[in-house]
């Protein structure tokens, strides 16, 4: 297998099977996308008191919350965030109404509190029966058992796992059934599914891949921006051919709603991401595409070559790394309403594009390398 992906083009833009995207201009319409997000399809509110649900969200005032809940909302439903409450409990999003962000704030509850206050939780969340939760934000299992605990009558319990906890491997995609590793940095969250499937609830646990978009708080889309932006070369490294996937955070947020009551997801774990994979070379291409930039210069260089501490030189794992979301589009009807270049010019448009970020930008391992590569030129 790593021979085989080896030969792929640097260039290559992959779906299951290839395409053929190189950096060639690319005709959409992404620049002029309506820039208040709504779903796919024109969905009916739940207008039906039976069909309401009162719902819990761990977390949910930081990028996929901020998105998940809105959508909730918007089904009709009963939504209270619970938090430690340090950060503002709604924010407006980039191209959101003042209206709709009113409505929004009206309607949404909070519930303030400290996760790991087992006993506070238990207490808090029994007094409130909520009929299902999304947990975002869990890490642990034990996190997660004060919960289960607390709501015996729960109706199902939706939880934001990662598709890091498959075991490293030369075959792929990765698809749900595959080797974990108990190993992964994502162990809690592997623990945590088998706590789910131990525990007796109705559940449905979420792996996505790598998330983009707007207000995302990992640099991934932003890393390539900040080079872009700066008109500085762009350091890969290996040869640039290593496969990976990316998915929009508002088509996650959509896979999150399509769980809900749907006894096809009933004790189901989905892979949640982009239709196709990119290579990191192809990546970086489709980044400047996004942000209108000029074709990037893209510097190769070989990692144990540097001694770059604890500084992370590059924002994703060196290797092939993807999932198969065949599941997910069969049991759940999924399509990602993004393809790449489209998600990334509305990640650009309505965030970096706009001068806000997350992270300021760090050029300290790029100089490192490009003083390398000067030298041995």
């Amino acid at each position: 297998m790593a021979a085989a992906m080896a030969s792929l083009k640097s260039s290559l833009l992959l779906p299951s099977p290839l395409s053929d995207f190189s950096g060639a201009a690319v005709s959409i319409s992404a620049q002029n996308r309506r820039k208040s997000w709504q779903p796919r399809g024109a969905r009916m509110q739940v207008a039906a008191a039976a069909d309401s649900k009162n719902i819990l969200v761990m977390g949910g005032t930081r990028f996929i919350g901020l998105f998940l809940s809105r959508q909730l909302i918007k089904e009709g439903h009963q939504v209270t965030l619970f938090t430690r409450g340090k950060a503002p409990i709604t924010k407006q999003l980039p191209g959101e109404s003042d209206a709709e962000y009113a409505e929004f704030s009206s309607k949404v509850l909070h519930l303030k509190g400290d996760r790991q206050d087992f006993d506070f939780v238990k207490t808090s969340l029994s007094a409130k029966g909520f009929d299902v939760v999304y947990d975002i934000n869990g890490r642990e299992a034990t996190e997660v058992a004060p919960i289960l605990d607390a709501l015996p009558n729960l109706e199902q319990f939706i939880y934001c796992s990662s598709a890091g906890v498959y075991l490293k491997s030369d075959l792929l995609p990765h698809f749900e059934t595959d080797a974990v590793d108990p190993k992964s940095r994502h162990k809690g969250k592997l623990e945590t599914e088998s706590l789910l499937e131990t525990s007796g609830v109705n559940w449905t646990s979420i792996r996505p891949v790598y998330i983009y978009g707007p207000l995302n708080y990992n640099p991934v889309e932003e890393w390539f921006f900040h080079r872009l932006k700066a008109g500085r070369p762009i350091p890969i490294p290996g040869a640039g051919n290593q496969v990976t996937q990316l998915g929009h955070v508002k088509d996650l947020a959509e896979a999150f709603i399509k769980v809900l009551g749907n006894s096809k997801a009933s004790k189901q774990v989905y892979n949640i991401s982009g239709a196709k994979y990119v290579t990191f070379d192809g990546l970086a291409r489709a980044c400047a595409k996004a942000g209108g930039f000029p074709e990037p210069e893209i510097i190769h260089y070989n990692p144990k070559d540097f001694d770059f501490g604890k500084k992370k030189a590059f924002p994703f794992r060196d290797q092939h790394f993807f999932a198969s979301v065949e599941k997910a589009s069969k049991d759940l009807g999924i399509t990602p309403a993004f393809d790449l270049v489209e998600g990334l010019t509305d990640s650009y448009n309505l965030d970096f594009g706009q001068g806000t970020f997350r992270k300021e930008a760090d050029f300290t391992t790029d100089d490192m390398i490009l003083g390398k590569k000067l030298v041995s030129v």
